[in-house]
């Protein structure tokens, strides 16, 4: 343990050969998951590659910066206006699978077993953290069950208590408007996100969902 720290506080106090080196490193240590040895092996990593991968990479990154979008009717990220699933005319319209972000989306459509839309809500309800209802996507939802279009609502947030949380707050806005609710079945572990279930599990906790009002029991 004490290596371990001694380690720490060497890589910490290290001075950097080139403050070009190490304003990149300190960028790159600011991505989730990248501490500053991480970040250090990638940069040094990108000065061995060919010049021209390094501007690809970059390149790439500014076009997604400046060109991505988000769809005008789920919220999901897009290249266009409207994204593919809800372009699809092969998808059903009465089902919408309420999901916190981008990455709960790819993680229900590799599992091939849901075929209606998404809302993205951009989030979950944390006061912890500063995020109220009227930070995410929440009204636009509602409008759509007002406009009476859609007949079936999936919560499809993580088994937490900030998933329960909006989960809840969403049912009592819509709960007045004739339209059925449903959670996903727990066969995704209490506190687990949805990105980490493999896509067996998660398509069974499609298929198997359960009436919203019978999980408030559980």
């Amino acid at each position: 343990m004490l290596k371990v720290c001694q380690q720490t506080i060497n890589f910490a106090i290290m001075e950097f050969s080139s403050k070009l080196l190490q304003h990149a490193v300190n960028e790159m240590a600011q991505l989730p998951g990248i501490g500053k040895r991480t970040a250090l092996r990638l940069v040094l990593h990108l000065l061995k590659q060919p010049k021209s991968q390094t501007l690809h990479l970059s390149q790439a990154l500014s076009s997604m910066r400046d060109n991505i979008k988000f769809c005008k009717n789920c919220h999901n990220i897009s290249d266009v206006d409207l994204c593919e699933i809800c372009a699809n005319k092969f998808r059903n319209e009465d089902l919408i699978c309420v999901v916190e972000d981008i990455r709960d989306v790819m993680a229900i459509e590799n599992t091939s077993s849901f075929k209606g839309l998404y809302h993205v809500l951009g989030g979950k309800i944390s006061p912890m953290d500063g995020i109220g209802p009227h930070d995410l996507n929440i009204n636009s939802l509602v409008n759509k069950i007002k406009a009476g279009t859609i007949k079936e609502l999936i919560f499809a947030l993580s088994s937490t208590m900030e998933g329960d949380t909006t989960n809840f707050y969403i049912y009592k806005q819509i709960k007045e408007y004739n339209i059925k609710t449903s959670t996903i079945a727990r066969g995704v572990s209490v506190g687990d996100e949805l990105e980490y279930a493999d896509e067996v599990t998660l398509g069974r906790s499609i298929l198997n969902r359960i009436p919203f009002e019978a999980s408030l029991k559980l």
